[in-house]
């Protein structure tokens, strides 16, 4: 992506001011390897998940799913970021503020759980517009992407859905979520996930 992050951090809470790498658990000092060793742990931690989901009690279920993907790789796994952010100029929420974000995401939640299973075109909007305000969020120094994913990918399991917004075998449906996110697009992540969502004939909650 052309647009690149930057982190309001002068005491270098989360990186070695020598090499610029993320503070690890492995003391990796080459971003490069960090890259492999984070997405491999991660990987392996998200199919735990799949096989074994955590349940969503509320918007604080992120921290518990950013904890879980993160725990083998960064001691401040499952905490809320300490520094500001933005991206191609554009900030994320300031953390003076993350009480009041975290109170509406609830209410979306809220107004999510209590739309049929069956509309699955309301559901798919409800989930983009989760997404968009959980995305704008950005709560983690690290690690928001896939941690949001999950959390979407949980919620839509609550109403009997599918939900996979990084496809192995469809770089496409990838590269949409990114521009919608990136764009705060509500009406792009909505068509997307509608056309993505499939029925299981299972579910885990309930």
């Amino acid at each position: 992506m052309p647009k690149q992050y930057h982190y309001i951090d002068p005491d270098y809470t989360y990186t070695d001011p020598e090499t610029g790498v993320l503070r690890n658990l492995a003391n990796i000092t080459d971003s490069d390897t960090l890259i492999i060793i984070e997405s491999g742990a991660v990987t392996k931690r998200i199919a735990d998940l799949q096989a074994n989901p955590i349940k969503i009690k509320n918007s604080s279920t992120l921290l518990d799913i950013h904890k879980y993907l993160f725990q083998d790789i960064y001691l401040w796994a499952g905490k809320l970021r300490t520094v500001e952010i933005s991206k191609g100029g554009k900030p994320f929420f300031p953390l003076s503020h993350f009480h009041n974000a975290f109170k509406y995401i609830d209410s979306l939640i809220t107004e999510y759980r209590k739309i049929s299973k069956h509309d699955k075109k309301q559901l798919a909007h409800k989930l983009a517009d989760i997404l968009d305000n959980i995305n704008y969020l950005h709560p983690f120094r690290e690690g928001n992407g896939r941690t949001q994913r999950e959390f979407l990918r949980l919620l839509a399991v609550e109403k009997g859905l599918l939900l996979n917004l990084n496809p192995p075998d469809n770089v496409d449906i990838y590269e949409r979520y990114m521009s919608g996110t990136i764009n705060g697009n509500v009406e792009q992540l909505s068509t997307l996930i509608l056309e993505i969502i499939t029925v299981t004939s299972t579910t885990n909650y309930g």
